[in-house]
């Protein structure tokens, strides 16, 4: 059986599962994810959220640690949470704005 490469692009993909369950897009597309750092079998994930008020803080957070952790490679899986840069819209993938309706 052969194991999969941990690396940044795996990492991204597998976070492509966690959606917003208020906008309905997941969190990659969103723009919420400023940074990723892999360190043996321990990935980091550095990311905001559309507000600092988010209702959804803990969710969100969480899904992220279980997308990570369902990688064979994963052992230990931690959010660091940031308010700096705010998060803006125009952080969004095209599929993103395509995905909530909004132009480019």
């Amino acid at each position: 059986m052969q194991t999969m490469q941990l690396d940044e692009p795996l990492v991204l993909e597998t976070l492509r599962q966690v959606v917003d369950p208020e906008i309905h897009c997941n969190i990659v597309d969103l723009g919420l994810i400023y940074g990723t750092r892999i360190e043996g079998r321990k990935v980091t994930v550095k990311m905001t959220l559309t507000t600092p008020g988010c209702p959804m803080h803990e969710s969100i957070a969480g899904g992220v640690k279980n997308a990570l952790r369902s990688l064979e490679a994963v052992e230990e899986a931690e959010v660091e949470v940031v308010w700096d840069p705010p998060w803006n819209p125009s952080m969004m993938t095209d599929y993103g704005r395509a995905r909530i309706g909004l132009r480019s």
